[in-house]
């Protein structure tokens, strides 16, 4: 590819385009551009022409029409190397242009925003950018196209060395930015699709996704399935913002662990350690301190802690790092083994301590306020569904029994709810003092569940409070927790025998209260 003698910038997100554009100039190279990129570089000491000077025609129409003309196509499509071509842009004396930078209007920013109008939104529809964007990369042979300003530091480092861009960052260019109006035409069809009726859908008839590879993983779920990470394109993401301070790579059931373990510390506002294991908290609990509250979490199930995930609301001093080092397994008596720690932060001496143990992974991620859509695949398809994070304020309980909780169980009858609805259904919970003391998960019989929950809790479920994450269909499973002596149940509601089970509750003279909301977790 001969030298790059002449570059054509429009950018919306002008961050590091003046540095750019001033290396481009720094080495002879022509700078063509358009409207407010052109008064910034022009701003900012940067020599640049107009593009209205190659057209010979002002921009029109507000702007809609500034690059869509044959000096500006002819200069990024011609093929240098057919005679045919040369020829034709020499008559109508059309300049090459070797190098396009371009990023389009924001309009995914632009339809986010509350009070957009369907007019303004059409507006921010972009023509010219995603036409000379195409045009690039088609003929990357012989142009290079850029389109995030992540990409300024590499081009310029391969401008700077060569004067050119070669075949293979030619290539890449022109990929990522086939996938730039990819997913741009795609952002415009989901809000035009949403718009067919009048009163605007929760989800719209059209659904795309486009999605970053993070990382490829040793395996899947088993050593002979083949798996990756990516990330939704575009997306609020925890895992993009992650960092790894020890151990080594994340594998695919690590990850959907950690998911787990990360969305329940970030539902809990106390100081709060949870310990997960296969998707499900074995260990939860919230305390002023968060030394405290891991123990407490840990004593929960200290045989299911073997080679669980465990996740803090809190950072990570070297005091709490001491604390889990010398967490024992409970019948070999060697240190337990943990597959990641995951918290907001961690002083310096937490992550030295915690390296001791070599393969550890130590993951430092951002806390989120609320998960956003959840995707689930099935044979050739996907569900969508939101967040299961209602405003738990404005659910309206109501007492059922004779009797009304007193605050100690109000206390923990919330603290258990909040927990159940991190458990896989058919889930049941057992907690007491902002503690997990036992849950059943995953069990095809909600029975089951409940015997589970109530053999690890032993003892402490007496005076306890249990959760169900759906309703109770008969009296058996408020029979068994007063039999454990549970004196609190929050559950649903809305079975036909619920009146069997209020009246079990009421003979114990334990207190039952129905939320109206189910929190089932397939």
């Amino acid at each position: 590819m001969p030298p790059i003698k002449r570059a054509l910038i429009s950018v919306s997100d002008k961050s590091g385009i003046v540095e750019f554009a001033r290396q481009l100039a720094a080495r002879g190279i022509d700078i063509l551009s358009t409207g407010g990129t052109a008064s910034l570089l022009r701003d900012n000491g940067v020599p640049v022409r107009d593009v209205s000077e190659a057209t010979n025609f002002p921009e029109m129409m507000d702007g809609r029409v500034k690059t869509l003309h044959p000096a500006v196509h002819g200069g990024i499509l011609a093929l240098r190397d057919n005679p045919t071509h040369v020829a034709q842009a020499e008559a109508h004396r059309i300049g090459f242009i070797d190098l396009v930078v371009v990023n389009l209007y924001p309009f995914r920013e632009t339809v986010a925003k509350p009070d957009v109008t369907y007019e303004h939104a059409i507006e921010n529809i972009d023509i010219g950018g995603p036409t000379m964007v195409r045009s690039a990369a088609k003929n990357h042979a012989f142009v290079g196209v850029v389109t995030s300003p992540n990409q300024y530091d590499a081009v310029i480092a391969e401008i700077r060395d060569s004067g050119e861009l070669s075949e293979s960052t030619r290539k890449r260019l022109a990929r990522d930015a086939f996938r730039h109006t990819a997913t741009y035409d795609s952002a415009v069809a989901r809000y035009l699709s949403a718009q067919e009726d009048e009163q605007p859908q929760r989800f719209a008839p059209f659904e795309s996704l486009w999605m970053d590879r993070l990382q490829t993983l040793r395996y899947g779920e088993n050593p002979h399935q083949a798996a990756a990470f990516y990330r939704i394109a575009d997306a609020p993401s925890v895992w993009a913002q992650m960092i790894q301070l020890n151990g080594k790579e994340l594998s695919y059931n690590n990850i959907l662990d950690a998911d787990a373990a990360w969305g329940a510390a970030c539902d809990f506002p106390d100081p709060t350690a949870v310990i997960v294991k296969h998707t499900n908290p074995c260990g939860l609990a919230s305390d002023e301190d968060i030394i405290a509250a891991y123990k407490r979490a840990f004593r929960s199930d200290p045989l299911s802690a073997f080679g669980g995930i465990i996740a803090f609301n809190r950072p990570v001093d070297e005091a709490l790092a001491t604390a889990i080092r010398a967490s024992k397994h409970p019948t070999s008596g060697d240190r337990l083994f943990v597959e990641i720690v995951m918290a907001p932060d961690f002083t310096d001496e937490a992550v030295e301590r915690l390296s001791r143990s070599q393969n550890l992974r130590v993951l430092k991620l951002p806390l989120v306020d609320a998960y956003g859509a959840r995707y689930r695949t099935v044979e050739g398809g996907m569900l969508i569904q939101e967040a299961d994070a209602p405003d738990e304020n404005a659910v309206e309980w109501n007492v059922a029994t004779k009797r009304e909780p007193t605050d100690q169980e109000w206390a923990d009858l919330r603290f258990a709810w909040k927990c159940v609805k991190h458990v896989k259904s058919n889930a049941i919970v057992v907690a007491k003092n902002r503690t997990l003391l036992g849950m059943g998960a995953g069990q095809p019989n909600r029975v089951n569940s409940v015997r589970l929950a109530l053999a690890q809790a032993g003892d402490d479920a007496s005076g306890a409070a249990m959760a169900s994450d759906a309703l109770f269909p008969f009296l058996d499973s408020a029979a068994l927790g007063v039999a454990h002596g549970i004196t609190a149940f929050v559950q649903p509601g809305g079975a036909i025998r619920d009146a069997d089970s209020i009246a079990v509750a009421d003979a114990a003279n334990a207190t039952m209260v129905m939320t109206g909301t189910r929190h089932f977790r397939h």
